[in-house]
């Protein structure tokens, strides 16, 4: 009897393993619909008509075209560990929770803005239970708000696979992400939407909210065009500027009716995409030093017009002075104190006005003559000095008018240049173990090459 007994036990014991795992499933799925039809009727236009396919995705074809690598990882169900980065508004989360939903696995859900050790302590504590056997998958907005010490939480269970995650960045994540993090993801650029992008995804959302209102939702041509052109990217954005136009729009013969002067109003400061904090900034200001590098006034003047237009009057300013030092320099010395005083006048009178001189100066520094002799000169003589080639300053021009009795020269024994001809004489100055260093080579120039044909004469090279 006995013996019978502990032989069914384990068939028992199974039984009652499944039906357990069919409920938590069952619970789950309830709950995940409980929460859809729970949703707030305030619910942003963006959240209610997010897509629930990656075919529904607006751009990212590069990701998400069928044939790609990444589109063939996700439909194969073997989910890596991954981080999405790239602008808001570009489909990251979207994506992210479109590949979670379908996984199978026990979905968590954090945001890095919000979330502490604790919260990230609870989903481990799922794995090796009933709530983790199909796999637990972690996704985690916004991951650069978590601290170092947050994200090495994350380590041992990616790594042994118990936990596959999702992250989604707006910031580099070389930058801002935990090293030994990173080097367990693969990580995947997300692209700002092109015009035509952003576009089908407004087409699409009227579309769904002529279907949703029971009554046609229609946007004008002009209005469509002019709403993807000034989103900057951001299909967020525009479908938040669509909203709030829907709500306002007026009834007449077709339904709800949207102008291209209705769009004006509420977009006419929304194109820019800047964040001083974020990479937007990075990327426009060096956007704005190179095209004055590059000699080309009319980019130099299009990335000034975009950080005026977001108000960062210091950053245009400093880029500027630092393009006229370093990509100028000696090829038009005279341009430094011109910028200087262009820089002063602009931070006199503010914006807007401060856009005239600086556009003056933009100008002046894109269509002069470029030389980077002293910015190549000054960073050699930097490098050496770090690396410790300095040695003692020669005798001769130490601050020391004495010597003493263990001296085997006395004597200051320098050479004042002004009592020699043309003001200069033969002498060393660096130290003996960079005696016959160059730092400086003219450059290609008019100005420089006239100053070097001058000491060529001087010290009579030129007849060499």
């Amino acid at each position: 009897m006995n013996f019978a007994i502990s032989e069914q036990a384990p068939a028992k014991e199974a039984l009652v393993l499944s039906v357990e795992m069919r409920y938590t499933m069952i619970n789950r799925k309830l709950s995940q619909m409980s929460k859809e039809e729970e949703r707030p009727m305030n619910e942003p236009l963006a959240q209610r008509l997010r897509p629930k396919t990656l075919a529904e995705v607006c751009g990212q074809q590069h990701l998400l075209a069928p044939g790609r690598v990444f589109r063939r990882t996700i439909e194969s169900g073997k989910i890596p560990n991954m981080i999405f980065y790239g602008p808001s508004g570009t489909g990251k989360t979207t994506v992210a929770r479109i590949i979670a939903e379908n996984s199978g696995m026990t979905l968590h859900k954090l945001n890095g803005t919000s979330c502490g050790t604790g919260d990230i302590k609870a989903v481990l504590k799922d794995i090796g239970t009933l709530a983790g056997a199909g796999g637990i998958l972690l996704y985690l907005d916004e991951i650069q708000y978590l601290n170092k010490k947050q994200q090495q939480s994350l380590l041992e269970c990616i790594e042994d696979g118990s936990v596959t995650l999702i992250a989604s960045t707006t910031e580099n994540p070389y930058f801002y992400i935990y090293n030994a993090l990173l080097s367990r993801c693969t990580v995947f650029e997300f692209k700002s939407l092109s015009a035509a992008d952003v576009e089908q995804g407004i087409r699409n959302a009227l579309k769904k909210l002529s279907e949703s209102e029971s009554q046609p939702v229609v946007m004008d041509e002009d209005a469509c065009a002019y709403l993807a052109e000034s989103a900057g990217g951001d299909l967020r954005k525009a479908l938040g500027c669509l909203d709030f136009v829907v709500t306002a729009a007026p009834m007449d013969g077709t339904g709800k009716h949207i102008t291209l002067e209705m769009i004006q109003q509420v977009t006419r400061r929304t194109a820019m995409r800047y964040d001083r904090d974020g990479d937007d900034h990075y990327d426009i200001v060096s956007a704005y030093q190179k095209s004055m590098r590059g000699s080309d006034p009319n980019a130099a003047l299009h990335y000034l017009a975009r950080l005026l237009e977001a108000g960062d009057l210091p950053s245009a300013c400093r880029r500027l002075m630092v393009c006229a030092c370093e990509d100028v320099g000696l090829a038009y010395p005279q341009i430094i104190p011109i910028v200087k005083a262009a820089i002063d006048a602009a931070n006199m009178v503010g914006l807007p006005e401060a856009r005239l001189p600086l556009a003056d100066a933009v100008i002046l520094v894109a269509t002069s003559p470029k030389s980077n002799s002293a910015h190549d000169a000054i960073n050699a003589a930097i490098a050496d000095v770090q690396a410790g080639r300095t040695g003692p300053i020669p005798r001769q021009l130490q601050n020391k008018h004495f010597d003493g009795e263990d001296a085997l020269i006395k004597g200051q024994n320098y050479k004042y240049a002004h009592d020699y001809p043309n003001h200069w004489v033969e002498q060393q100055y660096l130290p003996d173990v960079l005696r016959d260093v160059r730092y400086y080579t003219f450059g290609e120039n008019k100005n420089e090459q006239a100053t070097r044909a001058y000491w060529a004469r001087i010290k009579g090279e030129d007849k060499v």
